[in-house]
């Protein structure tokens, strides 16, 4: 009697066995494979949209997130120039003091902020950074978010001049509920275009830029008010700060 005979006589279910570990094989090469098109997905699309986005207007992942689950937003595009200047440079001096300096990367307040807190932090993001995240990334914090978003925002910073960075994130920033960019923004909350924005209601909006979801312009807490008023004296002496930011 042969092995196989004897297996089935013993009432051993050989068959069975093999067939469940050919479709565990068929089901990992199946995962391996959406992996490999996610990754490509995350990795290549980006430098292929990066050019794009010289002169197409993006969209954030955020803001893809509330069509898919129908929550809808308000965006309103508008050019860097029919920005208030004092909306600019309050981003600018409450996000990213050096954004003018940088090349996408400010490295030495990445390794600060690393060394000091041993993780991911929002704090050693730059304007570039972010932007490279709203557009292309995902929200939580995590080394792999990181580890992409830096070699994102060297590329973008190569690719972009600073005032389109700017211009695009300034666009697609998340600035209240299902809110995004500082025209959608100007008009939820003071009811007028980015524009028209005093240097009081652009500090009130920058210093809700880290925590939108519960920070509000038209109800700021005590300590909101308190970093508006930074950010206004900020704005005051911001001078070299954000000569990129000329026509």
């Amino acid at each position: 009697m042969s092995d196989l005979s004897e297996a089935v006589a013993d009432g051993e279910p050989v068959a069975d066995d093999e067939e469940a570990a050919a479709v565990r094989r068929a089901g990992w090469r199946m995962w391996l494979k959406r992996l490999s098109v996610a990754a490509a997905v995350v990795v290549v699309l980006p430098f292929v949209l990066v050019p794009i986005y010289l002169f197409a207007r993006p969209v954030s992942t955020l803001m893809v997130w509330d069509l898919l689950t129908f929550q809808g937003y308000s965006r309103d595009w508008v050019d860097l120039d029919d920005i208030a200047p004092s909306m600019k440079q309050a981003v600018v001096m409450s996000e990213d003091g050096q954004f003018c300096f940088h090349d996408g990367v400010d490295w030495t307040q990445l390794r600060s902020v690393l060394s000091r807190n041993g993780g991911p932090n929002r704090g050693a993001s730059t304007i570039t950074m972010q932007t490279v995240k709203n557009v292309f990334l995902w929200p939580s914090r995590s080394y792999l978010r990181k580890g992409l978003e830096i070699p994102l925002a060297l590329y973008a910073d190569f690719v972009w001049s600073k005032r389109r960075t700017l211009e695009i994130y300034l666009n697609i920033a998340e600035l209240g509920p299902n809110v995004y960019g500082v025209e959608a923004a100007a008009h939820y909350y003071f009811k007028k275009s980015a524009s028209k924005l005093s240097r009081r209601e652009a500090a009130l909006i920058a210093a809700a830029l880290p925590n939108p979801a519960i920070r509000n312009p038209l109800k700021p807490s005590r300590a909101q008010k308190t970093l508006s008023r930074i950010i206004e004296l900020r704005v005051n002496q911001s001078g070299a700060y954000v000569e990129c930011l000329a026509p």
